[in-house]
């Protein structure tokens, strides 16, 4: 076999130079380094747990005066729009009283002239009877008063005439007379010194006056 070719195990060396021994100097200064970086460090988490906790905090006072904001704006125009719908329906409410009270005042106009057309028609002859009386009260005693009706109602007025003398102590001078020229329930009054014509036409102007005087607007219609 050549001998060229023999393989031969390495040498290793086993040994190593022994360490560099530490003064206490060294050691003592070591173990201050040490000490001063172990601070830093804890001086740096503290000031990162002091800064997150500072941005957290303006992140939630900006978002609270942002929502405050928004609140005040929402606010804002909820008091505009009820502003603007309250002063819609103060001009609705308005409208709608005015017309109430139109109507009111045409209903209670109608109703009024249909009692008086009534009377009229179901009573004509007491219209006349206690506009007999009225005048009674403002004459001298003893005074005459002609009476003027429609020949129908001469009987019927007669009659409640004698009535009232037998209810009165002093003596009535009451003349009734027949005109074809009024209708029925219409009559004319008269006395020395006056007279009265009762008539469906002043009902209706007294009933007008009445309702002028609570301020209720008189249609056209009804005036004429």
């Amino acid at each position: 076999m050549d001998q060229s070719f023999i393989i031969k195990p390495f040498h290793f060396d086993t040994e190593f130079a022994a360490s560099i021994p530490l003064s206490d100097g060294m050691v003592v200064e070591e173990a201050l380094h040490v000490a001063a970086l172990r601070a830093e460090m804890a001086a740096l988490r503290a000031d990162h747990a002091r800064t997150i906790e500072q941005t957290r905090t303006e992140a939630y006072l900006e978002g609270l005066a942002q929502a405050r904001a928004e609140r005040d704006q929402a606010i804002l125009n909820a008091l505009d729009a009820l502003h603007a719908q309250w002063e819609e329906f103060d001009a609705q409410r308005e409208a709608m009283t005015e017309h109430v009270r139109d109507e009111a005042c045409t209903l209670a106009q109608a109703i009024g002239e249909a009692l008086a057309a009534q009377a009229l028609t179901a009573n004509p002859a007491g219209a006349i009877d206690d506009a007999v009386g009225r005048i009674l009260v403002q004459i001298a005693r003893g005074q005459e008063v002609i009476i003027a009706v429609h020949p129908e109602l001469i009987a019927d007025v007669e009659a409640r005439i004698t009535h009232r003398q037998s209810q009165d102590r002093r003596k009535l001078n009451l003349v009734v007379i027949a005109d074809d020229g009024l209708p029925i329930g219409d009559a004319h009054l008269r006395w020395d010194g006056g007279g009265v014509r009762l008539n469906a036409k002043e009902r209706a102007a007294a009933i007008i006056a009445e309702m002028s005087a609570l301020g209720a607007p008189i249609s056209q219609t009804h005036q004429s």
